[in-house]
């Protein structure tokens, strides 16, 4: 999938840019943290286009006396990392020195880059927006991102440089696996092991995204693809600097993976970047396993894994049903137990229930908990089946389908996974109404 940043000044209305071409408010989705705070990324499926979308306004702090450099620094690093670039810059402050030396910037580039003159809510400000020419462009698109003026041509012109969307493609016979985490978490040396315990079948290939390579291999009779996002080019200073950039390589692996190894540092413990990319994990709906890797650096007892493992599973509430394995990739101590674990959630990942087994433990949640009362009657679920699967995905028909409460839902999503399993998957389940002909 494509991905387009938006860079620019602070306060020129990025976050707000953001928004309105995702055609949402940015809010939080589930009711435990973790899970699309702070969003700073989306999956814009709206269009005849997806594409990733980021805003780079949140990803450094920025003091006034830094501002230019720390601007800089962000710009170069979207820009490095993205395929398309949103440049806004604010018609109310007219032109900026900032924003002709980040237009210089740009110019180094061969990607395409889209000039956005925002805050344009009228003819007064169209006429002030000129001045934007010095910049040495043919052409900007002038907007109002709060109120959506000029926004629509402004997609259009984007979707034109976003390639076509591929077609639907039949299942491949191969699962491929992303490892992805904070720098120095130990990705590398992991990746370095579990290859060496495989023994690697095929030569490496050059992957679809940039900084990654895919390299096939066999487990358990079974094929692989591991997508490598530890960062195979060396970074430059500006990347090392701005760690937080390193979620856009995850974002990309995860793009093309169906399962997700989160690694986590065991000797730092769980930090916010940890807790944003697992969070994208879940929203892509792909299957995890947590590695918790240098377990040989924790001082220990015999309780000390088990209250690690809790401590996980109270920071990562959404992600409740991934599998944890202690590791050190140094050693090499428990790593083959990590293959073993990936084979299951890629089976459960694949899994299908039939029809008439879903729909009888439809009947006996509904018999041991009733379904709430909405608007003086009593929700009625008629039947349940399977819609897809990377992850399992089902439809309940309901006579009203608004009035199913999250606490039913979550409820009935538990006792899908006490039924079945589904181990290390998410589980997603939707709701239609369906009128009784009675």
């Amino acid at each position: 999938m494509s991905v387009v940043a938006i860079v620019g000044r602070p306060n020129v209305g990025k976050s707000t840019l953001f928004n309105r071409i995702l055609g949402q408010r940015k809010a939080i989705v589930e009711d435990f943290p973790g899970v699309t705070r702070d969003r700073h990324y989306a999956e814009v499926t709206r269009y005849a286009k997806p594409f990733t979308l980021i805003d780079t306004g949140g990803f450094e702090p920025v003091s006034q006396e830094k501002l230019l450099i720390q601007m800089r620094e962000q710009s170069q690093l979207a820009v490095e990392e993205a395929d398309i670039i949103l440049f806004v810059m604010d018609v109310k402050d007219g032109l900026s020195p900032s924003d002709q030396e980040v237009a210089e910037m740009l110019r180094r580039f061969t990607k395409p880059v889209l000039y956005v003159v925002n805050k344009v809510d009228g003819d007064r400000q169209e006429e002030a927006a000129a001045e934007f020419y010095s910049l040495g462009i043919s052409e900007f698109h002038s907007v109002s991102a709060e109120h959506g003026r000029g926004v629509p041509d402004l997609v259009d012109d984007l979707l034109q440089l976003l390639p076509e969307a591929p077609r639907a493609e039949k299942p491949e016979e191969e699962t491929r696996l992303a490892v992805i985490g904070r720098p120095n978490v130990g990705k590398s040396s992991l990746v370095n092991r579990l290859l060496g315990y495989e023994r690697v079948v095929a030569n490496p290939l050059a992957g679809t995204t940039r900084d990654s390579v895919d390299t096939p291999f066999i487990y358990n009779q079974k094929k692989y693809v591991l997508i490598d996002t530890a960062g195979i080019r060396r970074k430059g200073k500006v990347s090392q600097k701005l760690e937080k950039y390193s979620v856009i390589q995850a974002l990309k692996g995860m793009d093309r993976a169906h399962v997700v190894m989160v690694v986590i540092d065991a000797s730092e413990g769980v930090t916010d970047q940890d807790m944003t990319v697992a969070g994208y994990a879940y929203e892509k709906g792909r299957a995890v396993v947590l590695v918790v890797n240098k377990w040989d650096l924790v001082a220990k007892d015999h309780t000390t894994m088990k209250k690690y493992t809790q401590d996980l599973r109270d920071t990562f509430k959404f992600l409740a049903f991934a599998p944890v394995v202690f590791v050190s990739a140094l050693s090499g101590q428990r790593v083959v137990k990590v293959m073993g674990e990936v084979e299951k959630v890629a089976t459960e990942f694949n899994r299908r229930i039939p029809t008439a087994a879903l729909n009888k433990v439809l009947e006996s949640i509904q018999r041991v908990h009733q379904p709430p009362v909405y608007q003086g009657k009593r929700l009625k679920f008629f039947y349940m089946t399977q819609t897809a699967v990377r992850p399992p995905s089902f439809v309940v028909f309901v006579n009203r389908a608004d009035g199913v409460h999250f606490s039913y839902q979550r409820y009935l999503t538990n006792k899908l996974r006490e039924a079945f399993g589904f181990e290390g998957v998410p589980i997603r389940v939707t709701y239609k109404d369906r009128e009784r002909n009675d």
